[in-house]
């Protein structure tokens, strides 16, 4: 369901967190769906239950899942969290966009990478 990149700089937890906005916000976790429990899912990536209770935490949070007591966690369904996860692209493709003009490249060189990363569908090369 999730992997972890343990090259990545980024910490686990917050890859866990991602990963998860990813599924919920793309429908592939649905409504009112059960969230794997933090024991099963901290031996399924062979990491420590606190780690998982974080990023749990952090979803609940931001409103992508909800806990029931006695039972888990569940996908929330609420709707506004596709558009803030797109907000959240479009203003780090801003950022992009900035430090670009700073560094000189050109948009027509900026746009064809751009294109070029989407249609590989953001597999790292």
């Amino acid at each position: 369901m999730i992997g972890i990149d343990l090259q990545n700089r980024k910490p686990i937890y917050e890859q866990i967190v991602e990963r998860f906005q990813t599924l919920i916000v793309s429908g592939a976790l649905e409504a009112d769906s059960q969230m794997p429990s933090v024991r099963a899912l901290a031996v399924e990536l062979s990491i420590n239950p606190n780690t998982i209770q974080k990023a749990y935490s952090v979803l609940e949070q931001e409103g992508y899942i909800y806990p029931v007591k006695g039972r888990g966690n569940f996908v929330s369904g609420n709707a506004d969290l596709k558009a803030k996860k797109r907000e959240s692209v479009f203003q780090a493709l801003r950022e992009l966009t900035n430090k670009s003009i700073e560094l000189g490249i050109p948009c027509e060189t900026f746009l064809e990478k751009a294109a070029q990363f989407y249609k590989e569908g953001g597999t790292s090369h």
